[in-house]
C-alpha cells in the first residue's frame, strides 16, 4: 500500500482535519494510542479534550499532566478524569531513571500503580537496570526502555536495549521509538524481528530525512515505511499499544496530529480489506 492509496481511503478525514476519524478497532491485534507528551504545550483539562478530539481510548501519559513528585491525590485526580471520558492510562513516561536509589525509583512504581498503568516507559542507564527490575518484580509493572537515537549515550538503538535485557525478567523490554531508530541507521522491522516478545510499547513518527532529527512531519508525509511496519507488528502478534509521539508544532499540534491518525487508521483499514 502506497501513501496515494491510503488518502484515497479518506478523503473525508483529511478535508477537514479538525474532525477525528472513527476509532479502530483493535483487529490488527494493537491499539492506536497518544504518547501525552505530544501535548505537553496544555494543561491536562485541554490536552483530554484533545485526546477526545482525536477518538483515542488509550494514553501514555507524560507528567506534564500529572507530576510524578507532585500529591498523589493528583495522580488520582488525573486517572479519573481520564477513566470519566473512557480513556485508558496504559503507560507512563518517558521517565528518566538515571538515580540509583530505591526511594526514587520506587516512586515512579508508585506513579504507575495509581494510575493503572501496566507499564513505565523509561530512560535508565545500565547501573539502574537492576534496581528497576527488583521493582518490576514487587509491583507487576513492565519496564519499557525507550531508545532516544545517536545522542543517547546509554540507549540509542532497540538493539543496545535488547542487549541489556534479554537475559532479565521479561517485563523489562523495549519501547521502540521509530524515529530515533531510523536517525541511528537502524531497520525499524529488523528491530522489531529481534525484540520479539520484549518489544513491549511503540512510539510513532515520521521524519522526511531518516538522518535528520528536525525533518519530523505527519506520519504518511515522510520517508518511514509505515505501512510495512504496521504489517509487520500484525505478523508478530503485538499485542501492545502504538503511540503518537507528535513533537512538532508545540502550539496548534492538533491538526497534524488528526492527519496522522488519518493515515495511520488507513493504512489499518486498508490491511483489513
Amino acid at each position: 500500500m502506497n501513501r496515494r492509496n491510503v488518502l484515497q481511503l479518506l478523503p473525508a478525514a483529511l478535508a477537514t482535519p479538525l474532525v477525528a476519524a472513527p476509532k479502530i478497532d483493535s483487529s490488527a491485534g494493537f491499539r492506536l494510542g497518544v504518547a501525552s507528551y505530544s501535548l505537553r504545550g496544555f494543561p491536562r483539562p485541554q490536552a483530554i479534550e484533545m485526546l477526545k478530539t482525536l477518538d483515542v481510548d488509550t494514553v501514555s501519559l507524560k507528567e506534564f499532566h500529572a507530576k510524578i513528585k507532585g500529591d498523589p491525590a493528583e495522580w488520582a485526580q488525573a486517572r479519573k478524569e481520564l477513566d470519566a471520558v473512557g480513556i485508558k492510562v496504559v503507560s507512563v513516561g518517558n521517565i528518566t531513571m538515571t538515580k540509583d536509589d530505591d526511594e526514587d525509583m520506587e516512586i515512579n512504581f508508585k506513579y504507575a500503580q495509581v494510575m493503572g498503568a501496566t507499564g513505565i516507559v523509561c530512560a535508565p542507564n545500565i547501573q539502574t537496570l537492576p534496581r528497576i527490575e527488583k521493582f518490576v518484580k514487587k509491583y507487576n509493572i513492565k519496564a519499557m526502555i525507550h531508545n532516544h537515537g545517536p545522542e543517547d549515550k546509554n540507549f540509542p538503538s532497540p538493539k543496545s536495549v535488547f542487549d541489556a535485557v534479554k537475559n532479565m525478567d521479561p517485563r523489562m523490554g523495549l519501547c521502540i521509538d521509530i524515529g530515533h531508530t531510523v536517525r541511528t541507521g537502524a531497520s525499524v522491522l529488523d528491530s522489531i524481528e529481534l525484540a520479539g516478545p520484549r518489544l513491549l510499547d511503540f512510539h510513532i513518527k515520521d521524519l522526511k530525512n531518516l538522518s535528520e532529527r528536525d525533518s519530523q512531519c505527519e506520519v504518511g508525509d515522510g520517508a518511514i515505511p509505515i505501512a510495512a511496519i504496521f504489517k509487520l507488528l500484525k505478523k508478530v502478534k503485538y499485542t501492545g499499544n502504538a503511540n503518537l509521539e507528535y513533537e512538532i508544532n508545540l502550539k496548534n499540534p492538533l491538526p497534524g496530529m488528526v492527519k496522522s491518525f488519518a493515515y495511520m487508521r488507513g493504512v489499518l483499514a486498508g490491511m483489513q480489506a
